[in-house]
């Protein structure tokens, strides 16, 4: 496996580009505007620059990991990949689309991941053409700092693929776990519940966001306060998650809290949009509750 490609230059995917890159990967970036691309390359550039100035990375490394990135907007560039992994939004149906523009580009042993962080990869792996050599390669954010992945195998996940993923994530530096292929896998199926919860807590005036996060963080010996981390998640993306939990389970403990679903018609997103439970305009985060 030398060529990776990465179709979505978001927050997840220039840290998944970022660390194959950094790994000795060839790295095909892609998007739906060339922009996003150049704007996803300069996010790698600085984080690696940060790197470089604590002495985690050399000037040359860095420099040579950048080269090896490309980028486009043509899905026929993925003919030279070995393994492509979607880092798009969390949205079966704009996946299913991805997909199918890959069913005629891809070479036959390519592999093929989802970083979806809720949604089943049997479903998904029925949309590629490939589902044996398809599964769920789940990512923490920021990509480049957090050590964990988890894989998560489908119904008809070869596992010839299941290896060839945990040896790729050993390359990438990264702990892999295996996550049944149930919502929301292993890791979100017990925290965004908990996150799900504060904001119930919240819109019950049962604490303010100060003093719900400072709870958990002194409580509960947290490094970050729940609402401050559904903010860095984006309220979207942890609504997202609640609902396909609440429909793939049917168990009502999972229904989004109301305030989470008002924040999301609002478009308070968290940190991405500027406002979520805290506002992000000002030098420092203030709470908004």
């Amino acid at each position: 496996m030398q060529t990776i490609g990465v179709i979505g230059a978001g927050l997840m995917g220039n840290g998944i580009a970022h660390v194959a890159a950094q790994a000795g990967y060839d790295v095909i970036l892609s998007d739906v505007a060339i922009a996003r691309c150049e704007a996803a390359k300069a996010t790698i550039a600085k984080n690696m620059a940060r790197q470089v100035s604590k002495g985690v990375l050399s000037q040359a490394d860095a420099d040579a990991a950048l080269a090896r990135i490309s980028l486009t907007t043509d899905s026929a560039a993925f003919a030279a990949a070995d393994l492509v992994i979607e880092a798009a939004t969390e949205n079966e149906a704009i996946k299913g689309q991805i997909f199918g523009q890959l069913n005629d580009v891809l070479k036959p042993q390519a592999l093929l991941a989802s970083n979806t962080s809720s949604i089943s990869i049997t479903r998904l792996a029925a949309m590629t053409g490939r589902a044996d050599r398809f599964c769920g390669l789940h990512f923490f954010n920021p990509v480049p700092l957090m050590a964990l992945v988890e894989i998560i195998p489908g119904l008809a996940t070869a596992a010839a693929t299941t290896a060839a993923m945990q040896g790729f994530a050993a390359k990438l530096g990264k702990t892999a776990i295996l996550a049944g292929d149930a919502p929301a896998f292993i890791v979100n199926r017990v925290l965004c519940p908990m996150l799900n919860e504060a904001i119930f807590a919240l819109g019950d005036g049962v604490g303010s966001v100060v003093d719900i996060d400072t709870g958990l963080k002194l409580g509960a010996n947290h490094p970050m306060g729940p609402l401050t981390l559904a903010d860095f998640i984006g309220l979207d993306t942890l609504l997202s998650i609640m609902k396909v939990m609440q429909d793939g389970t049917g168990d009502p403990k999972y229904r989004p809290a109301p305030l989470l679903v008002k924040y999301v018609e609002a478009g308070w997103l968290g940190r991405k949009s500027g406002r979520g439970f805290y506002d992000y305009t000002g030098a420092e985060p203030v709470p908004t509750r």
